[in-house]
């Protein structure tokens, strides 16, 4: 699987869920300039979808197209996966994720006998999906993922990593089991949050998109890809939710320093905090 995923850079396409068409264009074209060609997208991101769904008929043979479902039963997932292919204006997407999969009940939802992982591998047999993956968030995610393996051979995984949750002794174990069986299945490993830098404060003026404060400036962000790329079981990690980041991710990509000195240099932020602390969902 790790084959089909060509990309270290996914384009992260919540930062298109509260965007105009005109916006949304000059970053994609930005991200196809760069030579970023897997577009990660999902019905839960706003007009996200589409907003991307008027380039399909030039680009949609150039690029992996990721899309998600939020749903948990068979029905529902079912209409979300047709709905998200009008949307896109695709009869076929590349994968198709159970979105914000992040604890076992969630995971016991999706994957029961109606559940939507159902819907999902009948999008697979119908030829509407080329691949099935799963996605989470929160502290629990990479233990939770881990065991989805064990009950589906997911194509890929999508899962939280970066230096401040690595420090977590616990966290880092989770991720490390889940790593091993990632790569015993050879599936897809993508990480998240890479530019998380903490939940916002209370009271605080909200810069950005994204449901957590991300890091702002270059030398941070390169820090915080370089170190997450750094990782060789990863094989893609998406740009940040917000337009305005995407330059800076291209950028932390071309020009990566050592994991070392990219946790170095996170380690003089003494407010770098997990964004998990307080989710908004």
């Amino acid at each position: 699987m790790r084959r089909v995923l060509p990309a270290l850079l996914l384009l992260g396409l919540p930062a298109l869920g509260e965007v105009t068409q005109d916006v949304a264009d000059r970053s994609v074209q930005e991200a196809l300039d760069a030579g970023v060609n897997h577009f990660d997208v999902a019905a839960g991101y706003g007009d996200a979808e589409l907003r991307l769904g008027p380039w399909m008929p030039r680009i949609r043979d150039d690029i992996f197209l990721a899309t998600k479902t939020g749903d948990r039963d068979r029905e529902g997932a079912w209409a979300s996966i047709n709905s998200s292919l009008e949307r896109l204006q695709t009869d076929r997407v590349d994968l198709i994720q159970l979105h914000a999969v992040g604890d076992l009940g969630e995971l016991d939802l999706a994957t029961a006998a109606d559940g939507a992982l159902s819907a999902a591998t009948r999008a697979l047999d119908e030829g509407l999906v080329g691949a099935v993956g799963i996605t989470g968030h929160g502290w629990t995610a990479p233990a939770t993922h881990l065991e989805a393996l064990r009950r589906y051979p997911f194509a890929t995984v999508l899962t939280p990593l970066n230096p401040v949750l690595w420090r977590d002794d616990a966290y880092r174990a989770d991720y490390q089991a889940l790593v091993d069986e990632v790569r015993r299945q050879d599936a897809g490993l993508m990480t998240i949050k890479t530019g998380s830098r903490r939940n916002w404060p209370e009271g605080a003026e909200k810069t950005h998109t994204t449901w957590y404060e991300p890091f702002d400036e270059q030398d941070r962000i390169t820090a915080a890809v370089s170190w997450v790329l750094s990782h060789d079981e990863v094989t893609g990690i998406p740009t940040a939710g917000d337009v305005s980041l995407l330059r800076l991710f291209l950028e932390a990509e071309r020009n990566r320093v050592s994991p070392a000195d990219g946790e170095a240099s996170l380690s003089t932020d003494s407010d770098y905090a997990s964004p998990f602390v307080a989710m908004p969902f």
